[in-house]
């Protein structure tokens, strides 16, 4: 039953984010002339801002999974990664495990999910 609440709070999260991407890049457009700004360059610090004004446990454990992405492979993690990792089907178990983590001030878990990150998550752009 928690992790169908956690499920759907992340599916509710991820079209959120999706929105206020489309709603951030229509405001930073330039002249109707200049093309769209695509979801996909939205920079991180701006996407980790939107997670923590709409679930502060979503960019917490964001935070960490970047981390351990990073120490385990080597590379940072892109925007669009992340977001994938967030919205594609159910989320990245690992990732969800770590917002979950996140919101129960759980730093065992943290730590131990850390070690479950997976390096095949794209290349950084």
């Amino acid at each position: 039953m928690q992790t169908h609440k956690m499920r759907r709070a992340a599916w509710t999260l991820a079209i959120g984010l999706v929105i206020a991407g489309v709603a951030a890049g229509a405001a930073r457009a330039a002249p109707a002339s200049a093309p769209p700004i695509a979801t996909d360059d939205m920079p991180m610090a701006d996407y980790l801002g939107l997670l923590a004004r709409i679930a502060p446990a979503a960019e917490e454990g964001a935070r960490h999974y970047l981390l351990a992405f990073q120490q385990r492979c080597g590379r940072p993690l892109a925007t669009a990664d992340l977001r994938r990792a967030m919205s594609d089907g159910d989320g990245d178990p690992v990732l969800m495990a770590m917002i979950r983590a996140s919101h129960l001030r759980d730093a065992a878990a943290l730590t131990r999910l850390g070690s479950s990150v997976a390096c095949d998550r794209g290349a950084a752009r």
